[in-house]
């Protein structure tokens, strides 16, 4: 049997309810986010630049989209006749059926995957964040410590910490105390959702943990303080660039604006570490004449005849005469009327936005981001308030 040192499997099953109406469609890592990005291309673009060539995505909520934009991996090179990315949603087996459970379930699910290339080292990925990172450094971190688990980290402001698994370590690295979402934090050092797991390890646990009574099946809640209180050697990597979970209207829309130049320390467009994604439209963008463009990202295939300002504009899209976008979000192929005002929006795919109307408004306070579904149609002159989420028919 060959051998792949490490293969990386991508938790992308889930239905990201938080988004409310950007996913009654579509699976969370499937959903636009700069333009001409899907979520998943950062993952998956990560892999590339890693070295990481064998990669199993497991996918259940609103599959299509992804599983089409996925297809055979081309644009990640990740078309391979051996590993290469595979997607991997639940199957009837020899007892039945089984929706993942959790995100521990899920890959013991797909136990018969990893084993098939008999890998050394398994990296366990989110598909809803957004970062750049070298996971060859993690794995060759983890190899250095000889650790079981490596989790990578990141400091968190304290008034944060509570979102996130926290844990502890001493000064070698080695995790000493681990608690999921804790109401009292006793650190700021957050899991990103990120492990790389000696194979071995990682088989034993799963297979416990499916056998127990009550489990979450889930790393966070199950595997994690359970391999940690049996003493397994388990350390932190911690990771110092940009990463944010988008798994909120709020912090979608946050990471898209960071785009247009308010993190400096986070460049998609670095040609060393280019984020790879399926292209959608090839043709250039047309600004007329009566138009106004400032700090704004504007792609491929659209027409604009009005007024961008601070937003990001995916292709395909029309912004007609005499409309002012405004801290926004607008993602492919919607069409915007005559004199319509959006700001602090986000506007999902294939949305049609009627003459005159108002989309959002004064962004003041926590989910106040206007948004409009995909495929959605905002009548002429209609109004939709800020922090509201029209609801698909």
């Amino acid at each position: 049997m060959k051998n792949k040192n490490c293969i990386a499997m991508l938790l992308a099953g889930g239905q990201g309810s938080r988004l409310y109406n950007l996913t009654s469609k579509i699976a969370k890592p499937a959903v636009s986010f700069g333009g001409k990005y899907r979520i998943i291309d950062f993952p998956l673009s990560n892999c590339l630049h890693s070295g990481i060539d064998t990669v199993g995505v497991l996918t259940q909520y609103q599959p299509l989209i992804l599983n089409d934009y996925i297809g055979n991996g081309q644009p990640w090179d990740l078309d391979r006749n051996f590993g290469g990315v595979h997607v991997l949603p639940p199957y009837q087996g020899k007892k039945g059926s089984n929706w993942y459970k959790g995100t521990a379930n899920a890959i013991y699910q797909n136990l018969h995957f990893v084993k098939s290339y008999n890998p050394n080292y398994v990296l366990i990925l989110s598909g809803d964040h957004i970062y750049k990172m070298d996971y060859s450094l993690l794995l060759d971190y983890h190899i250095a410590k000889s650790a079981d688990c490596t989790i990578a980290v990141m400091e968190v402001p304290i008034d944060e910490a509570s979102r996130f698994g926290i844990l502890s370590s001493d000064n070698s690295g080695r995790i000493t105390d681990f608690e999921e979402k804790p109401k009292k934090p006793k650190s700021t050092k957050a899991s990103m959702g990120i492990y790389i797991f000696s194979v071995d390890k990682l088989v034993d646990y799963l297979c416990e943990d499916e056998k127990t009574e009550g489990s979450a099946n889930d790393f966070g809640k199950d595997i994690i303080p359970k391999m940690l209180s049996s003493g397994e050697k388990m350390f932190a990597y911690t990771f110092s660039g940009y990463w944010k979970d988008v798994g909120t209207i709020d912090s979608l829309w946050e990471a898209n604006m960071d785009l247009l130049g308010s993190r400096p320390d986070f460049n998609i467009y670095d040609e060393n570490w280019r984020i790879h994604c399926r292209s959608r439209n090839a043709a250039p963008f047309y600004a007329d004449k009566t138009s106004f463009i400032e700090n704004s990202i504007v792609c491929a295939g659209s027409e604009i005849k009005g007024t961008v300002i601070n937003s990001i504009i995916g292709s395909g899209v029309t912004v007609s005469e005499g409309a002012v976008i405004k801290d926004s979000v607008i993602m492919a192929n919607v069409y915007v009327g005559n004199g319509t005002k959006v700001t602090y929006s986000i506007i999902d795919e294939d949305a049609v936005i009627g003459g005159k109307a108002v989309i959002g408004g004064v962004k003041d306070g926590k989910n106040k981001i206007a948004v409009i579904g995909m495929g959605y149609n905002v009548k002429d002159g209609e109004t939709v308030l800020p922090g509201e989420l029209p609801e698909l028919v």
